[in-house]
């Protein structure tokens, strides 16, 4: 466990994983989660910058939680954000749906049993021979 200062008060706490907020300052942002989904679910064209202004809420956290999946944009909207592999305009999370299969895809066949090598034939000797020395003579068998 790790003692850090939270962004956003800057009161030391224990940190165990996710954002760096206390968990006081975690619970206001919950609280302004759920009143940012409300405002969308009634203004469903709502813009970033309209909801931000409206629900006094960053935008960059705003933007935070279209890409966790928590929020996401109409399919008739217009707006949208741009897929973190090729670029392409996305309603929600960080990839697009091309982008998400090439990097299942490549998970997939990094984990796949590989095909066993191919063994290589030796020819076969004569007669197996071995060698041994005794009272410093070579003898062979």
């Amino acid at each position: 466990m790790e003692v850090r200062n939270c962004k956003g008060c800057g009161k030391l706490f224990n940190y165990m994983s996710g954002p760096p907020i206390c968990p006081s300052c975690a619970d206001v942002l919950d609280l302004k989660f759920e009143g940012v989904k409300e405002y969308v679910y009634d203004h469903p064209g709502v813009g970033i910058q309209e909801l931000s202004v409206e629900m006094e809420v960053p935008v960059q956290q705003i933007k935070q939680w279209i890409r966790d999946e928590r929020l996401s944009f109409a399919e008739d909207s217009m707006m949208g954000l741009a897929c973190e592999g090729c670029g392409v305009t996305i309603k929600t999370g960080r990839y697009c749906k091309l982008c998400k299969d090439k990097l299942t895809k490549g998970l997939t066949n990094l984990y796949a049993p590989s095909t066993p090598a191919t063994q290589v034939q030796k020819e076969p000797r004569e007669k197996s021979k071995m060698t041994f020395y005794k009272d410093g003579i070579k003898r062979e068998l």
